[in-house]
Parts: structure tokens; C-alpha cells; sequence
């Protein structure tokens, strides 16, 4: 059972996101907040897979939230579901360490996909954000390609191979089968390879990947 928080100052919205996670037998929604602060406490008592964050919060936005469950509850994958999906908010997502992008207008089965991927150790955008996300990353990296590339030559035989499977979007739990691995070692060999190329998750990574040809050795 994937058990999420969900975060947004209007009861309407919580109340319509609610109702379509609950729509599938295996999402639970285990606690709801108005605000950040609300939403980091939560999240340390409950403990959930899965923090969805409205961005535009009083007390502490969805920005701020992410920094917040993240030290309340570091095993809690977060996503951002906002209905605006500009560049900027896009890069401040996913630099604080989002692991995913969603919008209000998505369908629900883009939110229940969302939620799924996520709590699976994925990275979801919704489609409408993806190519401009790219685009936007790999404009701001032009300045450290060259870096990038000597971290990716300092990782290990297997943090190559994971960081491969990275850019091809697989799982933790993919990743564990095709490597014939524990999916607790994959998941220590991922916050390996997060450490060493200094991303925050999984979208900055699989483009490091792929600009680096990692992903096309598969």
C-alpha cells in the first residue's frame, strides 16, 4: 500500500485529489495539511511514501516543504502538483530535490501514474513540463559539461551501470532485477551516485546520463 501525504491550503482541491487517489486500492491517503509546516510535521509522525505539495502555501511554500519533510522524514519521495508549470518553478522543484512534477489540469490516471512512479523511486513530469524541463537543464549545465563528464569517469563499474539505468527511467525496483541486486544495495549505490555527480534526484541524474552516452550502452 503506497501511503501519501498531501499538502494544499484549499480543502476543495484536497478533498477532488483525495478522491482520485482513493480510486485506486493500493493509494492511501494517510494525513492532509494546509501549509508546510503542517505538512514537515506530519510527515516525521507519519512517515508516508509519498509527500504530494501544493506550491503556493501560506507559512512555508511548496518550496520550502521539500527541504522540510525531507529532514522530517528523508525516506519520503516528494512531488510537486500545482497548477502552474513555469520554468522557473519547474528548476526550483526539482534543484530542492522533487522527484516529481504534477499539474492540477493532469488526467487522473497522469496522477495516479505520478504517485506510483514516485513511491516506486521513479521521477515523473507530467508531459506538458518535460521537454521544457530538459530543455532548461542542459541550457543552465552548458558551463559545466566538462565536469559533469569527470564525475561520471570517477564513478565505479556499478555506479555506471546504475546511473545507465537512470537515464533509461527504470526504478529502484528495475534496477535491483536487471543487476541482480538487493533493492536496499540499489538504493545505497543511487545516494552514491547523487553524491558524487552532486545532483539532488533522479531527472538531474538520467540527463547527466544521457549527455554523458551512459544511457545509450545499455
Amino acid at each position: 500500500m503506497i501511503r501519501v501525504l498531501l499538502a494544499d491550503d484549499e480543502p476543495l482541491i484536497r478533498v477532488g485529489i483525495r478522491t482520485i487517489l482513493s480510486s485506486d486500492p493500493g493509494i492511501t491517503v494517510v494525513a492532509e495539511a494546509g501549509d508546510g509546516h503542517e505538512a514537515a510535521d506530519l510527515a516525521g509522525r507519519q512517515r508516508p511514501d509519498v509527500a504530494l505539495l501544493d506550491i503556493q502555501m501560506p507559512g512555508a511554500d511548496g518550496f520550502t516543504a521539500i527541504e522540510l519533510v525531507h529532514r522530517a522524514s528523508p525516506a519520503t519521495a516528494v512531488a510537486m502538483l500545482t497548477t502552474f508549470g513555469t520554468d522557473d518553478y519547474v528548476a526550483r522543484a526539482l534543484d530542492g530535490g522533487a522527484n516529481g512534477f504534477l499539474l492540477k489540469a493532469a488526467t487522473p490516471r497522469e496522477l495516479l501514474t505520478g504517485v506510483r512512479t514516485v513511491a516506486e523511486g521513479g521521477a515523473f513530469l507530467s508531459p506538458k513540463v518535460t521537454r521544457r524541463v530538459i530543455t532548461g537543464f542542459r541550457a543552465r549545465r552548458e558551463a559545466r559539461t566538462r565536469p559533469d563528464h569527470e564525475r561520471v569517469a570517477a564513478l565505479s563499474p556499478r555506479e555506471r551501470q546504475v546511473l545507465a539505468l537512470l537515464g533509461a527511467g527504470a526504478s529502484n525496483a528495475e534496477i535491483a532485477r536487471e543487476l541482480h541486486l538487493a533493492e536496499d544495495t540499489v538504493k545505497t549505490h543511487v545516494s552514491a551516485v547523487y553524491v558524487r555527480l552532486g545532483v539532488r534526484n533522479r531527472v538531474q541524474a538520467a540527463i547527466i546520463a544521457h549527455d554523458s552516452g551512459l544511457a545509450a550502452e545499455r
